[in-house]
């Protein structure tokens, strides 16, 4: 029997029906955006957009695993052993395809993998670039929402609390990661959008907590 070979659209639709009814934080729409940023990103820093278009529909369809298993699962090592499989159906060289399977595992701000290649690195920013800004308040507070946290928690430093659990404000993950991200980006293209992104954020927390203690 003749193996298909898959295309990019065969990719994104596997890559949107891993995530069907995902709530909204991680969904198919993050994955959109990511994979418009990483062509923004790709294209300027001159980067093998096969490459990077495959890892970026990928990059996340290990997520329903991490998330049911509260974490214990890395979303970015379960990602790339389902990418590993479906690149045995792919056109690209062994070189390529080793590339995709890098840039998903090293995508993840807490991981353990460094990104080495370019396509990694780009994949790696549009990533984070989704989780600041004005879409990153966004998307904070929504995650609060889905795992039960409280909009706010004064009573515990935000470097003793818990994730996944009540703990896990939107407030928690800007002083545990979101602050971080703009001195973390791996590409300039990726860091002059993360300047300004990481400016409109900053402020917005200033006046969320000012608000919050009704401007004390």
């Amino acid at each position: 029997m003749i193996k298909k070979i898959l295309t990019i659209d065969d990719i994104k639709r596997f890559a949107m029906n891993s995530l069907p009814s995902y709530p909204g934080s991680h969904d198919w729409h993050h994955t959109l955006r990511v994979f418009n940023l990483c062509i923004h990103i790709g294209k300027v820093e001159g980067a093998d957009m096969e490459v990077l278009n495959m890892a970026a529909y990928l990059h996340d369809v290990g997520r329903p695993f991490q998330d049911e298993s509260k974490g214990r699962i890395c979303h970015a090592r379960k990602g790339a052993e389902i990418a590993t499989g479906l690149l045995e159906n792919i056109s690209l060289s062994e070189d390529q395809k080793a590339n995709v399977i890098h840039s998903i595992q090293a995508h993840r701000f807490r991981g353990n993998h460094i990104p080495e290649t370019l396509e990694a690195k780009v994949l790696f920013d549009a990533d984070k670039l989704d989780s600041i800004g004005a879409i990153g308040i966004g998307r904070a507070f929504q995650f609060a929402g889905e795992v039960g946290a409280k909009l706010h928690n004064p009573c515990i430093d935000p470097e003793n609390t818990k994730p996944y659990t009540e703990e896990d404000t939107a407030y928690r993950e800007f002083r545990l990661k979101l602050s971080k991200i703009k001195d973390r980006m791996l590409t300039f293209t990726g860091y002059q959008i993360a300047i300004e992104r990481h400016k409109f954020m900053d402020e917005f927390f200033k006046r969320f907590l000012r608000e919050y203690d009704c401007f004390k």
